[in-house]
């Protein structure tokens, strides 16, 4: 399994013969080149979306009809743009499974906001969750963006992740020293791997905070394009 980083919260997960786009954004992302975006999205079979807000949203519809491939999501948002854009979807909601070619992906709460902007002004996109990704004898974690909440303690009791991607900048998730607690309260994970941190200076900037939160946990700041391996 290769889980590969192309900043912020966007993730490209190479496991189980599939390829998996997670909250993919490239236009306008400061923090990957364009020069690699090709490659970023090369062979990819299904875009994984967990909320509407710009910076997770705004290449979905563009690189599902480019790559005819389906996006997969809440249902609300993936039923309107079935029918509004045209193109492939999956959609289902909190509680339920997918089975993406031998990859299960499971939707799980998450407690932000999702919400995108219209002529008419903000609309909301269904609701913000978060994913549990089943391959290869692991289960990742995605927690998209979200607050620490009393649902992790399930969460993790039902699915036992041994790996952790944690939305750890602050301001608009939880911080570094928020994902470490939530991290060590409500799972058991082996990786740890923070995202949505170090792409605008009102974010943290480093995962020191969430390494000295997890002694004996092997916590990973991944680097832009550079695959993690497990």
């Amino acid at each position: 399994m290769k889980i590969i980083w192309l900043g912020h919260g966007s993730f490209r997960f190479e496991i189980a013969g599939q390829t998996l786009l997670l909250d993919p954004w490239l236009t306008g992302n400061p923090v990957l080149p364009e020069d690699q975006h090709d490659a970023a999205i090369d062979g990819a079979t299904h875009i994984l979306l967990t909320h509407t807000h710009f910076d997770h949203v705004v290449d979905v519809v563009p690189l599902a009809r480019k790559l005819s491939i389906p996006a997969v999501g809440q249902y609300d948002i993936m039923s309107h743009w079935a029918e509004a854009e045209s193109i492939e979807t999956v959609g289902f909601n909190k509680g339920g499974t997918v089975d993406l070619g031998g990859v299960k992906v499971a939707m799980v709460p998450a407690s932000h906001s999702s919400t995108f902007a219209t002529r008419d002004g903000l609309r909301t996109g269904g609701s913000e969750v978060g994913f549990m990704i089943m391959g290869e004898g692991h289960t990742i974690y995605a927690s998209g963006d979200t607050a620490i909440m009393a649902d992790m303690s399930w969460m993790g009791d039902y699915f036992k992740p041994d790996i952790g991607i944690l939305s750890a900048g602050g301001h608009f998730t939880m911080d570094m020293a928020q994902a470490a607690y939530a991290a060590k309260t409500y799972f058991d994970f082996k990786t740890v791997i923070p995202c949505h941190y170090g792409t605008f200076p009102i974010l943290e900037q480093s995962a020191d905070a969430l390494r000295a939160g997890l002694p004996g946990v092997s916590v990973i700041e991944p680097q832009v394009m550079h695959a993690i391996e497990v």
